[in-house]
């Protein structure tokens, strides 16, 4: 490979061919012996890109050679010249993650070099990525101990990088390289490094829970490598001042241009993507390239994009990565952290010299999630409802979930609650939700609240998230396989419950309480400049609001369950009367007789379907009436609707209700983007900020828990509940895994009869549900047939 290529190239690794796991040991069981190291002579809380190297000379092949490594912001970690690994898992301070790898096999005889790209972002830090400083850290096990990081190790300031502080997103500065500065092939284990500075040693590396240490404590990482693969644009949809067609985008066709030539490209992936974009290039000396990444085009300023699909008489607009070429050969352009595009423009302002465009493409990279669950129906369309929200979930997920890859990528536990039960029903996968669980839990503040996203350098405390974390506790409790991880949380489930019960009135619904009370993105609850007082239903500010108090009771509920499950009986008893009591209070405070339906407050003068959907959630409203309230607030556009994220509660209402044949009518809001040509599902309808909102990925989930009906009868899901609802379908076709095998069913609707076959893993039973009828499921492949009432 030409070794300017080879600077940036990383390995499409699996995502479990080099970790090796291991659980953190107990304080003070572990004594790191390696130093944190940093460059001399400079601002170590500032932008930097850096190269550190260390030659080790080996007698022989090892054939073990066992390093754990870290670094402060991030990692780009080479062998010999080989791209092997990128890290850390994003964490906090108290918490911060490094990675164990085996890295034998690419060693040799006689001297071999280590090479590692440290970054720190600085100014411009993604809100999401905490820092203490620039760091690096490599510990060696047994004999590999001789690359410990130390003063003998050298370092170089990459004087090539400037930061492009982004005025769109909050997720890091955007790249400017200079490429005259920047050290070709400072990787190559041949580079003469004789007049790099060496490191010096910052701090003493120290282990997680030491409570008498302050700055970095030291964890083991807990989820898997992030998934790599590489992937070719699909269309250049508009070129100006260059000649050009998609045989360029397939490798095999360069490009040429002339000196003083200019141009822009606009380039398609065709779906929504997060990748390492990729330009190889040589010659055009002093030429600048400036790429620009959109989700969407635009057809004004006001924010409308339309149809994504189309493109006549709209502009890109987004961040922007530029590169200034130094006429060298087969230069390869890549940021240093993923960007999200659909749509990528390429503007050339070449200069005195000629320029080839050999390749462009680029590396997908995400969580790496599995695709192990299947959904068919006699509807097609609903494939295209999976496909898309599948991809949103996946887009959604790296070293955390997030609640949308271009602009903020940070984990909020209303976005992430909703995620995880995806990538649990759809990969089986449970790391990143216990990580998830684990991060909100290291967030919280004195007083017990969670905050409502982490790792967060900007604190943000939404108490309704608190909340629903306790709900997502809940789920993993009810699909997840471990008990006792469950079972360590319940401290900060009764904290997150006693400070909200410091806030209950005479009139039993909470009170005015601090920070930020959002429940949805309604028009009636506008952005207004004060995220104190946006997204909020009536009463928050004020007190008594119905749809915040029973949220509150919606908490009270799973936590009573988590309770009684781990032998906290008297504990689960006090919480089942508080919530009774508020529950029957609130349901005689704000039914409006008159409307038939649940007001937001005791006066009655404003009327949600959140409000609606929660008492039904929460049993609020008389089973009797459960139905007739859901249909009418589905009807009745007067009242304040749910958007796409808070759909995922009314849903789960009308299920509860005996309306979960009515879901697929539900999904109209899906199918409109669709319609735009969007390929991820957004954060609300148009006009919308996002295109990509794990939030809105919610049908994944339903298609299977909701249309199959699969759902757990017991903890753990030890036991299995299919009670599937058609609606306008006449067969469906399905697969989900299950902790102890994959749970599968076909069946074929015909008037008031199903038929056909389910699936279980050995040892586990369940029930097949069926308009009131029941039929004992066993832990095989059982044919099904059964007739209604």
């Amino acid at each position: 490979m030409n070794k300017n290529i080879a600077f940036i190239v990383t390995l499409l690794y699996s995502c479990a061919l080099f970790a090796q796991e291991i659980s953190p040991l107990p304080k003070n069981e572990i004594h790191f012996k390696a130093s944190w190291i940093a460059p001399p002579k400079v601002s170590l809380t500032t932008y930097g890109v850096y190269h550190f190297r260390k030659r080790v000379d080996l007698a022989s092949k090892p054939e073990l050679f066992t390093i754990r490594i870290s670094a402060d912001n991030r990692y780009l970690l080479y062998v010999n010249g080989v791209s092997v690994l990128s890290g850390p898992q994003r964490s906090d301070l108290t918490h911060w993650r490094y990675d164990t790898l085996d890295i034998a096999s690419y060693l040799h005889k006689g001297s071999n070099s280590i090479a590692i790209q440290v970054w720190n972002q600085g100014e411009g830090m993604a809100w999401a990525q905490l820092s203490l400083q620039t760091g690096l850290w490599v510990e060696g096990i047994g004999a590999a101990s001789i690359i410990n990081t130390d003063t003998t190790w050298k370092v170089i300031k990459n004087q090539a990088y400037s930061p492009l502080i982004s005025t769109l997103h909050i997720t890091g500065p955007f790249d400017q390289i200079t490429a005259e500065k920047y050290p070709w092939g400072w990787q190559d284990p041949d580079y003469a490094d004789d007049t790099w500075m060496y490191a010096i040693e910052t701090e003493k590396a120290i282990p997680v829970q030491n409570t008498n240490a302050s700055g970095r404590q030291l964890s083991p990482r807990t989820i898997p490598f992030m998934q790599e693969k590489q992937q070719t644009f699909a269309h250049i949809r508009r070129a100006e001042g260059i000649a050009v067609d998609d045989r360029f985008l397939r490798g095999n066709h360069p490009l040429y241009l002339s000196s003083q030539q200019k141009g822009t490209l606009l380039i398609d992936q065709g779906v929504l993507t997060t990748a390492y974009p990729q330009l190889v290039l040589s010659g055009g000396k002093g030429c600048t390239i400036t790429v620009t990444y959109s989700e969407a085009l635009y057809s004004d300023t006001n924010g409308v994009k339309g149809n994504r699909n189309e493109i006549e008489g709209k502009h890109s607009k987004g961040d922007k990565d530029v590169f200034i070429l130094d006429g060298g050969d087969k230069r390869l352009f890549c940021p240093l952290y993923y960007r999200t595009f659909r749509y990528v423009e390429v503007k050339i302002e070449n200069a005195q010299f000629p320029l080839t465009i050999h390749t462009y493409n680029s590396r997908f990279t995400a969580y790496p999630f599995m695709e192990k669950a299947s959904f068919t129906s006699s509807d097609t369309s609903l494939h295209t409802i999976w496909e898309v929200g599948w991809r949103t979930s996946r887009l959604c997920a790296f070293e955390t979930y997030m609640d949308c890859p271009y602009y903020e990528q940070l984990q909020y536990i209303g976005d992430t609650r909703i995620q995880a039960l995806i990538s649990l029903y759809v990969s089986g996968e449970d790391r990143l939700m216990k990580n998830a669980l684990e991060q909100f839990d290291q967030s919280r503040i004195p007083q017990g609240l969670t905050q409502s996203r982490y790792p967060s350098g900007k604190k943000q405390i939404i108490p309704p998230f608190s909340l629903f974390w306790i709900a997502m506790l809940h789920d993993y409790w009810m699909l997840g396989s471990d008990p006792d991880f469950v079972k360590r949380f319940l401290p900060a489930v009764e904290e997150i419950i006693q400070w909200h019960s410091r806030y209950i009135n005479q009139q039993q619904m909470l009170t005015q309480m601090p920070y930020w009370n959002f429940v949805d993105w309604p028009k009636e609850w506008p952005w207004k400049g004060d995220e104190n007082i946006s997204g909020i239903p009536s009463g928050a500010l004020e007190g008594n609001s119905a749809i915040l108090t029973l949220q509150y009771v919606y908490a009270l509920q799973k936590a009573r369950d988590l309770y009684y499950a781990f032998g906290k009986i008297e504990e689960a008893k006090r919480l089942d009367q508080l919530e009774q009591k508020i529950r029957i209070t609130t349901y005689k405070t704000c039914w409006d007789q008159t409307k038939g339906m649940m007001a937001d407050t005791p006066e009655k003068t404003a009327f949600s379907q959140h409000v609606n959907a929660l008492a039904v959630l929460t049993g609020t409203i008389p089973k009797k009436d459960e139905k007739k309230v859901l249909l009418q607030i589905e009807k009745d556009t007067s009242i304040i609707q749910c958007t796409l994220y808070y759909r995922f509660y009314l849903i789960q209402a009308f299920k509860k209700a005996g309306l979960g044949n009515e879901y697929l009518r539900l999904l109209t809001p899906w199918y409109h983007m669709i319609d735009l040509g969007l390929t991820t599902f957004a954060e609300r309808p148009e006009p919308t900020r996002s295109d990509c909102h794990g939030w809105s990925a919610s049908p994944t989930y339903d298609l299977l828990a909701t249309v199959c009906g699969i759902e757990p009868a017991q903890p753990g899901f030890k036991r299995v509940q299919i009670a599937p609802n058609f609606g306008h379908l006449s067969w469906i076709k399905a697969s989900m895994p299950h902790p102890a095998g994959k749970i599968t069913l076909r069946l074929e609707k015909k008037g008031k009869q199903i038929k056909g076959e389910i699936g279980l893993p050995q040892g586990v039973e369940g029930v097949l549900i069926w308009n009131s009828k029941t039929l004992t499921l066993k832990g095989c492949l059982q044919k099904i047939q059964l007739d209604g009432n």
